[in-house]
C-alpha cells in the first residue's frame, strides 16, 4: 500500500459498500472491511482488504470509517454497541436517509467524541471511482478538508456546508429532479412511440433539448432568489396553452396523462395566484406556499 494513503475502514458490504471498498483498495489505501455476513468480503479480501471480525475491530483499524449500510436503523444497530470505540475517530456516513436522521447521527457522534461527516452518493455502484460522479458532503468543514484526498478517490467530493443535513436534503431534491425528468422522458417516448418512433430515435433529440432546458434553469434561478419573475421569454399563460396540446395528443393516442395533468394543475394554480403573465419560475410560489392558493 502507498504510505501516503491513509488507512480506511468500510462498514457494510452491500453493492455500494463493496464498490467503495474496491475503489479504495485500487487507489492504494489500506482498507479494513466489516459486514454482518462475512462471506460478502471474500472477493475484497482476495484483493488485499483486511476483514475485521467485529465493528469495534474495524473502527480501531483506521482513523477514518466510512459507513454505508441499508438504513439508519441498521447503522445504529451496528454502531451503538461499539460507540466507545469511535472516540477520536472520523465517521463518514454514506447511508441514505433524511436530513433529520443526519442531524441526529451528527449529535450522536459528537456525544461519543467522534468527528462526523454526512454524505450522499449521486451514482450507482459502477460509477464509484469515476471523477465525474458527485459525492455530496455536509458537516464539519475541517473534517472534510482533512480527508478530501481520500474522499476524492470515490468521486468528485462536493462540500455543501456545515449543516449535516444538507447532503441528504440535496440528495432528495436531486432524486426528485431525476424521477421527474425520467418520467417526462418516458411520457414523451410513449407519445412518439405511438407513431412507431423508437426510443433510440427520440432520445438524442430529447437529450439535446435538455441542454436548452438547463439554460432555462440558469435563467430562472436568480428570478426565484429575487422573488421576481419577468415573463419576457414565455409566460405561464402561454405554457398552459401549450400543455393542452400535449394532453390532447397523448389522450388521442391512449397515453396516460397523469403527469401533464399534474403539471397543468400547478400552472393553473399559479395563474390563479396572479402570475399568469410571469415566467414559469413563478410556479415556485404555489410549491412553497401550497395553502395560499387553495
Amino acid at each position: 500500500m502507498h504510505s501516503d494513503r491513509p488507512a480506511v475502514t468500510v462498514l457494510g458490504l452491500g453493492s455500494m459498500g463493496s464498490a467503495l471498498a474496491a475503489v479504495l483498495l485500487e487507489r492504494g489505501h489500506e482498507t479494513t472491511v466489516w459486514n454482518r455476513s462475512a462471506h460478502r468480503a471474500r472477493s475484497l479480501v482476495d484483493r488485499g482488504a483486511r476483514l475485521a471480525a467485529t465493528p469495534e475491530e474495524a473502527i480501531a483499524a483506521s482513523p477514518l470509517t466510512i459507513a454505508c449500510v441499508l438504513d439508519y436503523e441498521v447503522l445504529h444497530a451496528v454502531l451503538a454497541p461499539v460507540a466507545g470505540s469511535l472516540a477520536g475517530k472520523v465517521l463518514v456516513n454514506l447511508t441514505s436517509g433524511t436530513p433529520e436522521q443526519a442531524h441526529e447521527s451528527a449529535a450522536w457522534a459528537r456525544s461519543h467524541a467522534a468527528d462526523y461527516l454526512d454524505g450522499a452518493i449521486m451514482t450507482t455502484p459502477p460509477g464509484v471511482g469515476n471523477p465525474e460522479m458527485m459525492f455530496l458532503y455536509s458537516g464539519s468543514d475541517a473534517v472534510f478538508e482533512a480527508h478530501r484526498p481520500t474522499l476524492a478517490s470515490l468521486g468528485d467530493p462536493l462540500y455543501l456546508g456545515t449543516d449535516p443535513g444538507l447532503a441528504s436534503l440535496y440528495d432528495a431534491a436531486l432524486l426528485g429532479l431525476m424521477w421527474s425528468t425520467m418520467t417526462g422522458w418516458l411520457h414523451g417516448t410513449a407519445l412518439v412511440g405511438a407513431e412507431k418512433t423508437p426510443a433510440t430515435a427520440f432520445t438524442p433529440v430529447a437529450i439535446r433539448w435538455l441542454t436548452a432546458v438547463a439554460g432555462f434553469l440558469t435563467t430562472y434561478a436568480p428570478q426565484v432568489d429575487a422573488g421576481h419573475y419577468p415573463g419576457d421569454d414565455a409566460t405561464v399563460d402561454v405554457q398552459i396553452a401549450a400543455i393542452d396540446h400535449l394532453i390532447h395528443a397523448a389522450a388521442a393516442r391512449g397515453i396516460d396523462n397523469a403527469l401533464p395533468e399534474l403539471l397543468k394543475s400547478a400552472m393553473e394554480r399559479t395563474k390563479a395566484a396572479g402570475h399568469g403573465s410571469d415566467s414559469y419560475a413563478s410556479v415556485i410560489e404555489v410549491l412553497t406556499n401550497p395553502a395560499d392558493d387553495k
